[in-house]
């Protein structure tokens, strides 16, 4: 088969598995609410319970309490957007290794579709999901007051890295999905990343953590990534956290990749 018509059939069977990770979506709707209730419920946590008083310590905002709560929700809602990508990326390690042990694998190589097509499929099925999530925030946060100085460009950027990080979260995910024994186990090795924000400029400003955790928050991947977001809303990019942020995302995903393409295959030799 030419290099041409292998592409067309791939393209094709990653659609059909894709329609059949929306219709699993569409037929266990708890699932997608869940992933999209979690980071709109820390949401609503952090900037009632905690806004205003954590918001009113922030470097340059106001004392009163009501604005207190507003400057952290602007403060906060990078954190968030990072949770949201996170918790889909649970869903998907689940999903993979559910589909690894239930047998279906072995009924996929029986039949005539690219091997790629079945990886590629809850790639895009989870990028959707995180989409969903993510506008599920924005939805919640804007009314609650989230303050945006952002171009179009800005916006533009935000999504693109948005979907970047996405992207390589996910490939991430699949190969823990991948690498699995189970399904129990897959839903807990991704947790690190729901956690990771908490341990970075997620909620806190890092300056004020203890020196060893302010060390650790400054070099782990997802602070400079909130800190992208977070310049993006605000119109004033920092262009060394964006090229750390897609340095991160260029590792994860890569990584992620080819750890998953290597798993996949050492599955389908067997």
């Amino acid at each position: 088969m030419s290099g041409a018509g292998w592409g067309t059939y791939a393209v094709r069977d990653s659609a059909t598995m894709l329609r059949r990770l929306l219709r699993r979506m569409a037929r266990y709707p708890s699932m997608t609410l869940v992933l999209i209730g979690q980071p709109l419920l820390f949401l609503l946590l952090f900037v009632y319970v905690f806004g205003g008083t954590v918001g009113a310590g922030l470097p340059g905002a106001p004392k009163a309490q009501t604005g207190g709560r507003g400057d952290y929700l602007t403060f906060i809602t990078p954190g968030i957007l990072m949770m949201a990508v996170a918790s889909v990326s649970i869903s998907t390690a689940v999903s993979v290794s559910t589909d690894m042990t239930n047998g279906i694998i072995d009924r996929f190589r029986t039949m005539a579709i690219a091997k790629v097509s079945v990886l590629t499929g809850h790639v895009l099925g989870a990028v959707i999901q995180t989409a969903l999530a993510l506008t599920a925030v924005f939805a919640v946060a804007f009314p609650l007051g989230l303050e945006t100085a952002a171009s179009l460009t800005q916006w533009c950027g935000l999504v693109g890295l948005l979907g970047l990080v996405s992207f390589a979260m996910t490939w991430f995910t699949v190969a823990l999905g991948l690498a699995s024994p189970n399904p129990e186990t897959a839903s807990n090795w991704p947790m690190i990343f729901v956690l990771l924000p908490f341990v970075g400029s997620g909620f806190v400003p890092v300056e004020s953590m203890p020196a060893g955790l302010r060390w650790f928050a400054e070099h782990q991947p997802f602070t400079p990534i909130m800190d992208s977001f977070r310049g993006l809303l605000a119109g004033t990019p920092d262009g060394s956290d964006a090229l750390q942020a897609i340095g991160w995302c260029a590792v994860i995903g890569s990584g992620g990749y080819l750890w998953a393409r290597r798993l996949y295959r050492t599955h389908a030799a067997r």
